[in-house]
């Protein structure tokens, strides 16, 4: 009896296997980056403002000045309930970019040396990176998102819900893209320069401020490559449910006419986010 309790005891009290310590060693590295991620965000109140004020600015003063232009001669409605997605997304594609010029940042300043000295794997630590940036962005959206009552647009608990949702992969796929724009990208200037170069023209060849029709065939093709573009058109698709008018309209059309449902543009921006992380999980696990 006794040699058996002492097996029991011996059996119970060994270490969990190889496989499971790495996958909690890299969960948890996550989590710190993450979590690091947040921390940086609570405290830099000054960015969170500034990162804010253009998306309301655009939204209070753009909106109001071209609703008399748009809506009333047309009878179509508020104008500012058709640019809110697009200032939705306007909103989380900043702290995207943050997060990129985060990398670069931390790798000039030695700090991310520091990091990959730890007993995980590359790609755990960009991970963490992007959970938080998307983190971050997710939370400047929803403080975006109370000002729907100047768009017009309902808080209804559907409406909300489904917003909050494809925002937080709208977050996740532009941090993506932007972490690995950062990963091919060794310096903050250049990198500065080109996302500069960059997000101007991808939120006007959104569909954000004007809608996508009876556009030149050349221009139109350039949309349709846009990543940006989908995800305004989802979170078009899902204001557009509760509140008629200018709202609806603008949808994507393809060349041949089809018009992609809300299921085709998530998987379109979920495929996108999921290519991006993995092309830059596998840049970003080279040596710097």
């Amino acid at each position: 009896m006794t040699t058996t309790a002492h097996v029991l005891h011996i059996t119970t009290s060994e270490p969990p296997p190889p496989v499971k310590r790495r996958l909690t060693g890299e969960l948890r590295a996550v989590q710190v980056v993450w979590q690091r991620e947040m921390i940086r965000f609570m405290r830099n109140r000054s960015l969170m403002a500034m990162n804010l004020l253009q998306p309301a600015l655009t939204l209070l003063v753009l909106g109001t000045g071209l609703n008399a232009l748009v809506a009333t001669p047309t009878g179509t409605g508020d104008y500012r309930a058709y640019l809110f997605p697009g200032v939705l997304v306007m909103t989380v594609q900043m702290p995207a970019v943050a997060t990129g010029a985060s990398i670069i940042w931390d790798c000039e300043t030695g700090f991310l040396r520091e990091m990959l000295v730890a007993p995980v794997r590359r790609s755990s630590l960009l991970l963490g990176k992007c959970l938080g940036g998307a983190s971050v962005a997710s939370c400047q959206g929803l403080v975006v998102l109370s000002l729907a009552w100047t768009a017009h647009v309902p808080y209804r608990p559907a409406l909300i819900a489904t917003l909050i949702g494809e925002l937080a992969i709208t977050a996740l796929t532009l941090t993506a893209l932007g972490s690995l724009a950062a990963v091919c990208i060794t310096r903050i200037q250049t990198f500065q320069a080109v996302m500069s170069f960059a997000l101007t023209p991808m939120v006007f060849l959104s569909g954000a401020m004007f809608p996508l029709t009876d556009l030149p065939a050349w221009l139109a093709a350039l949309c349709l490559i846009n990543p940006l573009t989908y995800t305004v058109d989802l979170l078009r698709h899902a204001v557009a449910a509760h509140v008629p008018g200018p709202a609806a309209a603008g949808a994507i059309t393809w060349p041949t006419g089809w018009q992609p449902s809300t299921a085709v543009e998530l998987t379109i921006t979920v495929t996108i986010g999921l290519a991006a992380l993995t092309f830059a999980a596998h840049r970003f696990s080279r040596p710097r």
